[in-house]
């Protein structure tokens, strides 16, 4: 049932987006269109069709490495290894957000196709900042619903014990204590067990979340590329969008194998990141000979996206990766896994700004 649930909701943010992007196309032009591109586009095209197989392998690669560490130790979480590579990876996301899909969702935003007052209005700050308290909401609801839900558990669990106690009978005063002692002793372990299982349900909601945020991204830049007819961008956007898909993978793989999800689960998540990047190029390449990316319609639709995919996107690194982490007992106690994990962070969020003057 969790299956079809998680699918369900991936299935309807990824076609949502897709819809919403194809109905910009066939829309009238502005003066802002961008005529002055040198236009060759059969050179284009063979990047596109280069660019699917590519893309596809190199997401492939960047969320299964994380999931290996179920069959090697030294990649499993709570490692070092797994705290300098998670940071690396959340650097990777939040340079995502802050320099890739946030200039993009202002870029369209404040566009000058866009007429009018309203659009003085910082909609694009606003936007990320709405998606970021829903995210926070989210998280936060879904915490405590299996929070109550382990406690109405334990507290069955708890009750039938006192009850089999009461009914023993003859037992004994001793005897008695020693029961009773026992069943705060399992009481406490019980918690503990509880408290557990409702970080792993958290950590499987972050895993959700974060995959219909790059998701929504992906779709947007997969467009992109496959609606452009400059074979110069589509040459740039190919070789930046392979270390992108890559980076980005190795951040969805980590929150993944901490959820500690089953196969199908693993599976069907992979798989969902994986093809909509190709998917998106395929379609902006089905749309290009209409669609204007310089319309209305496209740029409210692109910018409200980017915007969204942006709060979610920082929300997740800075509070559900880097503050978790980073404020571990493990890392708090270890001098040298700190600088280590900074240091990964920081070269992480390094490479993807440096990215982001093609993509």
């Amino acid at each position: 049932m969790r299956i079809t649930r998680n699918v369900k909701v991936l299935l309807f943010f990824l076609f949502i987006s897709l819809f919403l992007i194809a109905v910009s196309a066939g829309e009238s032009k502005c003066e802002c269109s961008h005529e002055d591109e040198e236009e060759n586009k059969a050179g284009a095209n063979k990047y596109k069709i280069a660019a699917i197989p590519s893309v596809l392998v190199a997401g492939v690669i960047g969320v299964l490495f994380p999931l290996l560490g179920r069959f090697f130790p030294s990649l499993r979480p709570e490692t070092t290894f797994s705290f300098v590579t998670k940071a690396f990876a959340a650097g990777v996301i939040l340079a995502t957000g802050f320099m890739h899909v946030l200039p993009e969702g202002y870029e369209k935003l404040t566009s000058p196709c866009l007429k009018g007052e309203a659009w003085e209005f910082p909609f694009t700050g606003f936007i990320a900042m709405v998606a970021a308290i829903l995210t926070l909401s989210v998280d936060s609801f879904a915490t405590a619903y299996f929070h109550r839900l382990h406690f109405k558990t334990s507290k069955k669990i708890g009750d039938g014990e006192e009850q089999r106690v009461d009914g023993g009978g003859g037992g004994g005063e001793d005897l008695g204590l020693h029961v009773h002692a026992h069943g705060h002793t399992h009481g406490i372990v019980g918690v503990e067990s509880g408290d557990s299982e409702v970080q792993l349900h958290r950590t499987r909601v972050v895993a959700q979340v974060l995959e219909v945020g790059i998701i929504v991204h992906s779709v947007v830049i997969g467009i992109s590329l496959g609606a452009s007819q400059s074979p110069d961008t589509a040459k740039a956007l190919f070789a930046a969008l392979m270390f992108h898909q890559c980076f980005e993978g190795l951040g969805l793989g980590g929150c993944i194998a901490q959820g500690n999800f089953n196969c199908m689960s693993i599976t069907i998540m992979s798989i969902f990141f994986s093809v909509t990047t190709p998917v998106g190029i395929a379609v902006g390449m089905a749309i290009s000979n209409s669609y204007n990316e310089s319309s209305p319609t496209a740029l409210i639709v692109q910018g409200v996206l980017n915007a969204a995919s942006a709060g979610i996107l920082i929300y997740m690194s800075l509070v559900d990766f880097l503050a978790a982490d980073f404020m571990h007992p493990k890392m708090q106690s270890n001098t040298g896994l700190q600088i280590m994990a900074h240091i990964s962070l920081l070269v992480g969020a390094g490479i993807m700004s440096l990215l982001a003057k093609w993509a």
